[in-house]
């Protein structure tokens, strides 16, 4: 009696066994079937792969399109081609625009050393550089001696002296923003700033006072001035 119920065990256990693989056959053979059928296309509709190859597009990490850094139409202010000046008017002055990218500096420090050489002649602006204990100061003096070589190899300057700064500014570049480790397991905000400076060489003399507001004024102009003043107050308790 147990023989024949091991016997029958055994066959049952056979028999489920080749159901499950005729079961798991069937199965593939389906899954064959259907991606074997060729996929129905509409009338004006392209599949994945056609519309890849259609618009040539990527997806590796290697071909990936990375912003450019730092400025890009600045120095294209040196290409521009202007008509002739007609006769009886005042020849434009020559100039020259260039720049340093990616400076390891602060904006608001460099700052400083851009309003320093603004409205200068390039030798006392190069020359003012030299005793800035700063670190833009290097970087504002290597500038300004490139954008005057540059004025006399490539715009025709015939003096490399007759050059004045007429513009010099600041722009902010990109942050790199980390943590530093304290005491408890706190920590801190790091940023590690970078700065563009634009520079702008003129030819001819620089002007008399660079910034207007700041000239002399004349008697008739502090006589008006105090005037107007006097005008403007108010009188308290009064009609």
């Amino acid at each position: 009696m147990a023989a024949s119920i091991s016997r029958i065990l055994g066959l049952h256990t056979l028999e489920s066994c080749a159901s499950r693989v005729s079961v798991s056959l069937a199965n593939k053979r389906s899954l064959t079937s259907v991606t074997a059928q060729p996929v129905p296309q509409s009338a004006g509709l392209l599949t994945v792969r056609e519309n890849f190859e259609r618009c040539n597009f990527h997806t590796s990490s290697a071909m990936c399109w990375e912003r450019p850094h730092g400025p890009r139409n600045w120095l294209k202010y040196n290409e521009r081609k202007f008509p002739p000046t007609p006769l009886g008017e005042e020849e434009r002055p020559a100039f020259v625009c260039h720049l340093k990218k990616n400076i390891k500096y602060s904006p608001s420090k460099m700052w400083y050393v851009a309003s320093l050489v603004r409205g200068l002649r390039i030798d006392d602006a190069i020359n003012q550089l030299k005793f800035v204990h700063k670190k833009g100061s290097v970087a504002a003096r290597e500038t300004l001696e490139e954008a005057r070589d540059l004025a006399v190899k490539d715009h025709n300057v015939e003096f490399p002296s007759n050059l004045w700064v007429s513009e010099s500014f600041v722009g902010k570049g990109m942050v790199i923003r980390g943590f530093r480790r304290h005491a408890r397991s706190r920590f801190g905000k790091v940023e590690y700033k970078y700065c563009h400076y634009f520079v702008t060489l003129e030819e001819g003399e620089p002007p008399e006072h660079y910034y207007p507001h700041r000239r002399p004024l004349t008697p008739q102009e502090m006589l008006q001035e105090w005037i107007d003043n006097q005008r403007q107050r108010t009188i308290t308790r009064s009609l």
